[in-house]
């Protein structure tokens, strides 16, 4: 188990460590220490080749079926067309699937980057420069405002120092950092003050540390583990497509046993002979192939490229194509505070002076003693075009004065600064003296209750006088009412003096102060999440908040979204708390809570976890180092585009371009529709093909004509292309959002799609059967039974083909009815309708007759043919009205 540093002296830490805080190590120590820890760098999970990538790609059921088709429909049954299209829908499946894996690897690779090239270290009792990955534990670190911490240290000396930390914890400010002692071995990682983590940035202040951990070991390191061994999670998609590959294996199998048995018992036993043997297993070997929608796996394929490109333009950049399917079926949307919900840039909220709290839009006088001591005792750099530089805290005091149209650059020159007393953590408070005319003006800012023990006067009506014990509680309770608020809240004084200090400190300085007033701010929510919460909730979707920062911080913006409804108290936990719970009671009580605070990456994998476990989808969105963890656990992790690390963006399967929580709402309506989409392809091309299954089966068990092989091939190139794909560009349908998530148990067979597929097969074929007994009937030549039995054929063929077409209107609504206004709203499914349509007719034409050893048909045939067709739409009509009289849907 890893030593609780951060409980230990500084001598126990020197002796832990075998090191000196005066001179550091020598030579041979880090060279030892080198071959024992290794160098300080992250170890990157082995790769899998290009090829590999390639050949994995087909270890997938549904592919599997599709090449084994090939192979029968080539080698065996000789129809190398068939055989050769499979097998390129089959590769160009693959090479899709290999450039979507190609970009998705770069977390560790990212986390690399982030590692500070060069460190300041005492070797040999003196300060010199070595490259990050040169050290070892026990080595003296040297940290500056601007630094990168270069590994994990445990603090030994800290002179207002600061480190920013949200891309570890998720605290939202920069941690002010101490070399003190804490107490207790569960202290939570945000909370170890006397702590600085490898690839977080030191804001302020200066410090001197001993490396405690390098590499894989630290903080980050222990990330970059979890994301080498997490595990890939299989998506709602593949699962649904290999259910669906397993069925049709057992369904072909089932076919091509009963009709091989079935054929050979017809014949007596004496006609058994080898010959039998063959070409009854050609029968059933084309039926096979006629069952397996071969165009399935690109048809998927593409609808759910479109839905990317859809994606795109609402600002959602999708990296892993099954990620757009999978958003549509969430039921839970973990998402991190700072960044995602919260614009993650601290704003002054309200300012509390002349006995009076004002929203930041209150007009405030640049005379005003609050206004100048927050922007006088300020240390952000103000840069050529107003950009500025500074802990946040301190740059939203000043983006507040510019906010109230003040000239700040002109107000800092008018008092110039001559003395300060720096920020000390100690004390919590910092002072200026600036130029005033003849006079020097002192301006405070701090701690309020470190600052009231300072406060002698305030001011009353433009007059100075001894402030009161009530006033300074009025003060005191007006601050504990801003932070309940989750507001950081700072006191503000000032005070005038006739000449400058001799020797500037605290106990001169910092004396009989005037209250100024008090400032409070906070990291404010985004100004669309809090309808895109509620948008989720009436989609059934439950917004979790999961953050670093502060319990009550936690709870006020969570109530503020609409996350939590105020005084729900309760379900606020807190990383400690979360760690005394047992699996077993977390799995069964995740539900009780919507809010977790103060957590750590472990606590955000096992959150999501336990949701899982529940059979829920979860979505988790994090824009930090600290959330790459829960991004790759999630069954899709959504990254943050513009405030969100390399790392989180490597391990996450889709990012937000604009970092706007709303746009996660759009995608979900946008992936719901592609899996409706994806359900209407499916639903047409399995009962088309159960169509053309029970067409030939019945056809070669009644001992009738069959259909030839390359009219089946011409129907599937004809009807599986086109209308599928379009069908897949279907528009929204309305009230998408108003349904609830179809849950992680459900697929493409769910909702009636698999009962519908059987019925609307079986009246496919008897539609067919029905257009070829007819033909024996009608026509020219009724009188010649071998020209007649051809007509007859043709016509069952052309019945075939154009009754698919028909049927694809049926399956743009599954339950509800095409006669709706915006049924033929979709241009790109009418074209594909009439393009189908006029190629799938000209087979008819005089000179393509023979190539598919058809006959030309007359009028009252094509009338047999065009009303079977017509028959489909209003028999499935008729249907559907029944279903949803009886509640079916």
């Amino acid at each position: 188990m890893a030593k609780k540093y951060y409980s230990e002296t500084a001598t126990e830490v020197e002796k832990d460590l075998e090191t000196s805080f005066a001179n550091g190590l020598n030579d041979d120590q880090a060279k030892s220490r080198i071959e024992k820890y290794g160098y300080n760098a992250l170890a990157a999970k082995k790769k899998k080749s290009l090829f590999m990538r390639f050949i994995d790609q087909f270890k997938d059921f549904m592919i599997i079926v599709l090449i084994v088709a090939a192979i029968l429909s080539g080698v065996v049954a000789q129809e190398w067309t068939d055989a050769a299209i499979i097998l390129i829908v089959v590769i160009v499946n693959a090479i899709l699937g290999v450039f979507q894996e190609a970009r998705s690897e770069a977390a560790i690779e990212a986390l690399k980057e982030m590692a500070t090239p060069s460190a300041h270290v005492k070797r040999n009792g003196a300060i010199v420069e070595i490259s990050s990955t040169d050290l070892v534990p026990g080595d003296v670190v040297l940290l500056e405002a601007g630094d990168v911490v270069p590994a994990d240290l445990r603090l030994i000396n800290a002179h207002s120092l600061k480190i920013e930390e949200s891309a570890l914890t998720g605290e939202s400010v920069p941690v002010e950092k101490d070399d003190h002692v804490l107490d207790g071995n569960d202290v939570a990682l945000a909370d170890r003050v006397n702590m600085a983590y490898s690839s977080t940035s030191v804001t302020y202040g200066r410090g001197e540390g001993i490396v405690t951990a390098t590499g894989m070991n630290t903080e980050v390191g222990k990330i970059a583990t979890m994301l080498n061994n997490a595990d890939e999670t299989d998506t709602p998609l593949k699962k649904n497509l290999n259910q669906l590959g397993k069925t049709l294996t057992i369904m072909i199998l089932a076919i091509c046993v009963v009709v091989f048995i079935v054929g050979i018992l017809k014949v007596s036993p004496a006609q058994r002979n080898s010959t039998l043997m063959i070409n009854m297993f050609l029968v059933a070997v084309s039926l096979a192939v006629a069952a397996i929608p071969e165009g399935l796996p690109a048809i998927v394929t593409i609808i759910l490229a479109l839905g990317t490109q859809a994606m795109a333009k609402h600002k959602a950049i999708v990296r892993k194509l099954p990620a757009v399917e999978t958003l549509g079926a969430t039921d839970i949307i973990c998402s991190d505070k700072t960044g995602t919900l919260t614009q993650n840039k601290m704003t002054v909220e309200k300012v509390y002076y002349q006995n009076q709290i004002h929203d930041d839009s209150d007009k405030i006088e640049i005379s005003n003693s609050a206004l100048l001591s927050m922007v006088l005792a300020n240390d952000t750099k103000i840069e050529n075009g107003g950009n500025l530089l500074g802990d946040p805290t301190e740059t939203s005091l000043i983006q507040y004065a510019f906010d109230q149209h003040i000239d700040v650059p002109e107000l800092l020159e008018k008092y110039k600064r001559i003395q300060e007393v720096p920020f000390d953590s100690d004390r919590k408070l910092m002072s200026t003296v600036n130029k005033d005319g003849d006079k020097y003006y002192v301006a405070v800012k701090g701690a309020p209750d470190e600052l009231m023990k300072r406060i002698k006067y305030i001011s009353e009506n433009g007059q100075i006088k001894p402030i009161t014990d009530d006033e300074k509680k009025k003060i005191l309770t007006t601050n504990q009412e801003m932070a309940k608020k989750a507001l950081r809240v700072l006191g503000l004084a000032y005070k005038t003096i006739d000449k400058l200090y001799k020797d500037p400190s605290t106990d001169n300085v910092e004396q009989d102060l005037i209250f100024a007033g008090l400032v409070g701010m906070i990291d404010p929510e985004r100004p669309e999440a809090k309808a895109a919460v509620a948008e989720a909730h009436s989609a059934g979707i439950r917004t979790v908040m999961i953050t670093g920062d502060h319990q009550v911080t936690a709870q006020a913006i969570a109530e503020r979204l609409g996350i939590l409804k105020p005084g729900q108290d309760k379900r606020v936990l807190t990383g400690a708390e979360l760690d005394k719970l047992s699996d077993e009671y977390f799995i069964k009580h995740v539900s009780d809570y919507s809010v977790y605070a103060r957590v750590s990456p472990e606590h955000k994998v096992r959150i999501v976890k336990a949701w899982q476990q529940n059979g829920k989808i979860v979505a988790m969105t994090g824009d930090g180092v600290n959330d790459a963890p829960s991004l790759k656990q999630a069954d899709i992790g959504i990254g943050m585009g513009i405030t969100g690390t390399e790392v989180s963006k490597g391990a996450s399967d889709m990012i937000l371009a604009d970092d706007n929580f709303a746009t996660i709402v759009e995608a979900v309506k946008q992936g719901r529709k592609v899996f409706s989409n994806i359900q209407k392809a499916i639903l047409y091309l399995m009962s088309c093909n159960v169509g053309e299954v029970l067409t030939v089966f019945m056809m070669t068990m009644l001992g009738w004509d069959i259909l030839a092989p390359v009219q089946l091939l011409w129907i599937n190139l004809v009807t599986d292309t086109l209308p599928a794909i379009s069908l897949g560009v279907e528009p929204v349908e309305e009230g998408i959002m108003k349904r609830k998530p179809r849950g992680r148990d459900s697929n493409f067979f769910s909702g009636g799609v698999a009962s519908s597929i059987i019925y609307q097969g079986i009246l496919e074929g008897i539609l067919v059967l029905g257009a070829y007994q007819i033909g024996l009937h009608v026509g020219p030549h009724v009188s010649n039974a071998t020209l007649q039995h051809a007509d007859a054929l043709t016509m069952a063929f052309l019945t075939l083909g154009l009754i698919q077409l028909f049927h694809a209107i049926n399956s743009k609504y599954i339950h509800q009815s095409i006669f709706r206004p915006h049924t033929f709203s979709n241009k790109w499914f009418n074209g594909a309708i009439i393009i189908a349509a006029i190629i799938m007719a000209a087979v008819e034409l005089p000179f393509m007759t023979k190539l598919f050893d058809v006959t030309e048909l007359d009028g009252p045939q094509w009338v047999v043919v065009l009303g079977a067709g017509l028959l489909i739409i209003i028999i499935v009509e008729i249907v559907k009205f029944f279903q949803r009289k009886m509640g079916k849907q």
